[in-house]
């Protein structure tokens, strides 16, 4: 079994690094020991040893914020795992989305929330920005804050989204048409927004889109 790799520290735990499968963002950083991880395979939940408790624990026990495991990796040395999880709620005790969302350096801003700072602008593919887009909709997904379009979107539900992304599908054809560049780019740029939103609440990573895409192309 692969399990029997795994290679538990002094202690009889390992780090796990627990990601948003769909967005790809890293939501905490918690222990497993055997057990644990065992409940964490059993159950398709993720479970922990909480070190200053000294016990197991259930993410989402208490919160109902439980994450779904999609999958999980380990490493080269099989001493860390990546759990990859599709998650109900908030990963931190603050009630946000991850507890990554400080930076130590000064120029620096989070793939969530805005854009790569100048310095970092020339290390950034031409696609980043749906990276940065499918992971700050992941974050209004869970943190649901009032006053967002996206929240508005979430509530209302996946007849409102299918609504909106039927919508801005025929103003791109009715921009087509009219032969305008910048209709065409700004009605392109809602629906694939739209779509993007459509995505998470469907479960679906942007990814598989994107692995069928390759899986069509021929060389």
């Amino acid at each position: 079994m692969e399990r029997e790799k795994i290679k538990f520290d002094e202690n009889g735990l390992i780090s796990a690094i627990v990601q948003d499968a769909q967005s790809k963002e890293v939501l905490t950083l918690a222990y497993m020991n055997e057990e644990s991880l065992a409940k964490t395979l059993e159950t398709r939940e993720t479970w922990f040893w909480s070190r200053s408790r000294q016990e197991l624990w259930h993410k989402g026990a208490t919160s109902g914020n439980v994450q779904q495991v999609i999958d999980i990796l380990y490493d080269c040395d099989s001493d860390a795992l990546i759990v990859k999880v599709i998650p109900t709620g908030p990963a931190c005790h603050k009630n946000v989305y991850s507890c990554f969302a400080d930076s130590l350096l000064e120029e620096g801003k989070d793939s969530i929330s805005g854009n790569p700072s100048a310095n970092n602008e020339e290390v950034q593919n031409r696609f980043e920005i749906f990276n940065r887009l499918e992971a700050l909709i992941a974050k209004r997904e869970v943190e649901m804050p009032e006053g967002s379009y996206t929240t508005y979107l979430f509530t209302e539900g996946v007849d409102k989204i299918l609504k909106k992304v039927g919508e801005e599908a025929s103003e791109v054809i009715i921009a087509a048409k009219n032969r305008s560049h910048d209709e065409l780019r700004y009605e392109a740029a809602d629906l694939l927004f739209h779509l993007l939103v459509l995505l998470r609440e469907q479960k679906l990573p942007f990814d598989a889109v994107l692995q069928e895409l390759e899986k069509r192309h021929v060389k």
